[in-house]
């Protein structure tokens, strides 16, 4: 954290050439002076090491966080580490905490906070260091509640739909900094509504004069296809891209009719910018991914579309002949001012995996550094993986879109996960983690941009259902510690290993007997590790872990 910031703006006088008058700066240099140096407290402001923003990190969702100097593989072990505190909220929490270093709070100081949201329809800020709750605010309307479940055995958002999806913050946007949800709601009449809240980040009041009420229609081969809130619900994490706030929708518990929608929205105003449905003529292709976010780089969107409607039939170009993108990796472009699919890749055997309901759209895309391959060629690469136990790599200037006979993918890992993904992996230093449903958690390793088939080490631990979403936490290319929440119907458990070898585990919150218990987490929430602290979003709260007291760094 910068504590202090003091500059000195000497301006040189010049030589004299008869005369013995001081430099005076006109007004205009008076001006860009001022402008100058308020520019560079703006950029120190706006731009923190430790912020985290968004869903597992990044953009390209990586899951990184390679400014912890804190916690090391020294010092995370159950002598020295462990449950700190819990910071209590209104109901089940199914987002990814999000955290800002040194924000000045309205009469109570400077703090970093942490950010979360509820079910229930509310966002709280909280003291990152000590759990003390800065602000709370209800996302709903006058004579509103939080959306009641249409399907109670739904087990991952019963008994209410609030705020599901991770936010994404812009420290940039509005007066002190902006974070963006969707909450949920139903009215006394039973009616659904889906709207985004732009929330200042010092106080949580609303912004851009917010919330805005979520609607679209989309052109087909027919009639149009029209948003119905009660059919979706905001799933998978927000995603802030140039200027635009883009929210993706999937099905309440597959309760159809339903198809796959995009909505982008201006981060300034709330408008809606950008509109895009993926299966417009066809059904399902709604958008899930574990409650990952679309992964972005280079103004490019990256998505793992769920089960539905593929067309078969291309046109000219390699795309699908009615727009319709079920069960497909897709790169999305707004260079042309309109969201649309600009290259993709599908398995030939999309529609049998559709029909058999092991597609692609359970897990997230990650968008990895560039390599360079065998041939000293810079590969820019997005991964992805699902149910159907693959790994698919796709370049992402050449996806490989479909062919019926052969699948053109860059690589191809058939049948490496024992289990299918229900979340997202994590990158760290040339290792690519996942974490299947119903077994242990896998590293794997690239040489020369390729991913090696055979899995470099494996955890002790098993990852019942629903699996889990690994995070990383390192200082640069050292001390990286690879996190996950283990889900079980009797217990949850934060685990840390090694990140060059998983076999080596540093802690589990139940190494200590009940000391470090903190109960149920989010059933697709990745852990949060900053500044030397680890944050877990849970059913009642969020835990936090570090460094026990009296315990050195």
């Amino acid at each position: 954290m910068i504590a202090f910031f003091r500059a000195e703006v000497k301006l040189a006088e010049p030589r004299s050439f008869g005369h013995s008058r001081r430099f005076q700066p006109s007004s205009a240099q008076m001006k860009w002076l001022v402008a100058l140096v308020c520019g560079i407290f703006a950029c120190i402001s706006a731009v923190m090491a430790n912020d985290i923003t968004t869903y597992h990190n990044d953009p390209q969702r990586t899951g990184q966080n390679l400014h912890e100097t804190i916690l090391t593989p020294l010092n995370v072990n159950v002598a020295t580490f462990g449950k700190l505190f819990s910071m209590p909220v209104d109901g089940k929490i199914d987002g990814e905490p999000l955290y800002l270093e040194g924000v000045s709070i309205p009469n109570k100081g400077v703090h970093n906070v942490i950010y979360t949201a509820t079910e229930n329809a509310s966002a709280f800020a909280f003291d990152a260091d000590n759990g003390a709750l800065l602000w709370q605010v209800s996302l709903l309307e006058p004579g509103e509640t939080a959306a009641t479940a249409i399907e109670l055995n739904c087990f991952a958002t019963t008994p209410l739909i609030g705020v599901t999806s991770t936010p994404v913050i812009d420290r940039t946007a509005g007066p002190n900094g902006t974070i963006y949800l969707v909450a949920m709601s139903q009215d006394m009449s039973g009616n659904y509504y889906h709207r985004l809240h732009a929330l200042d980040v010092t106080t949580g009041t609303e912004e851009f004069d917010g919330p805005t009420t979520v609607s679209a229609t989309f052109p087909n081969l027919g009639s149009g296809v029209t948003f119905v809130p009660e059919q979706y619900m905001e799933r998978s994490a927000l995603l802030a891209l140039d200027g635009t706030i883009y929210t993706t929708w999937t099905s309440h518990c597959d309760i159809k009719p339903y198809t796959g929608w995009i909505i982008g929205y201006s981060a300034t105003t709330l408008q809606q910018t950008q509109v895009l449905n993926i299966t417009p003529n066809g059904i399902q292709g709604a958008i899930w991914m574990g409650g990952g976010g679309m992964a972005a780089d280079n103004g490019n969107i990256f998505v793992l579309d769920g089960n539905g409607t593929f067309d078969t039939q291309l046109n000219g170009q390699g795309f699908p002949s009615e727009g319709d993108y079920g069960n497909a990796f897709i790169k999305l472009s707004t260079a042309r001012g309109q969201l649309q699919v600009e290259d993709y890749f599908t398995m030939s055997e999309t529609e049998i995996e559709s029909k058999k309901d092991i597609d692609l759209g359970s897990g997230g895309a990650l968008v990895l550094p560039p390599m360079t391959d065998a041939k000293g060629i810079v590969r820019h690469l997005a991964v992805g993986a699902g149910k159907d136990t693959n790994i698919y790599l796709a370049d992402t200037t050449n996806m490989g879109k479909f062919d019926p006979d052969n699948d053109t993918i860059y690589q191809e890992l058939d049948g490496v996960l024992p289990g299918g993904i229900y979340g997202a992996p994590a990158y760290f230093n040339g290792s690519l983690y996942y974490a299947p449903q119903g077994y242990n958690m896998m590293q794997f390793t690239f040489s020369q941009a390729l991913l090696n088939s055979t899995a470099t080490s494996i955890t002790t631990a098993v990852y019942a259902n629903p699996g889990a979403t690994p995070s990383v936490s390192a200082n640069g290319s050292e001390n990286g510690i690879v996190w996950a929440i283990e889900h079980d119907k009797v217990h949850n458990i934060l685990h840390a290993y090694d990140a060059s070898n998983l076999q080596t585990e540093l802690y589990n919150s139940y190494q200590a007997g009940t000391r470090d218990h903190f109960g149920w987490a989010g059933q697709f929430v990745p852990p949060l590790i900053v500044n030397g602290k680890v944050y877990i979003g849970g059913w009642t709260g969020v835990t936090v872990y570090g460094l026990l007291t009296g315990t050195s760094q």
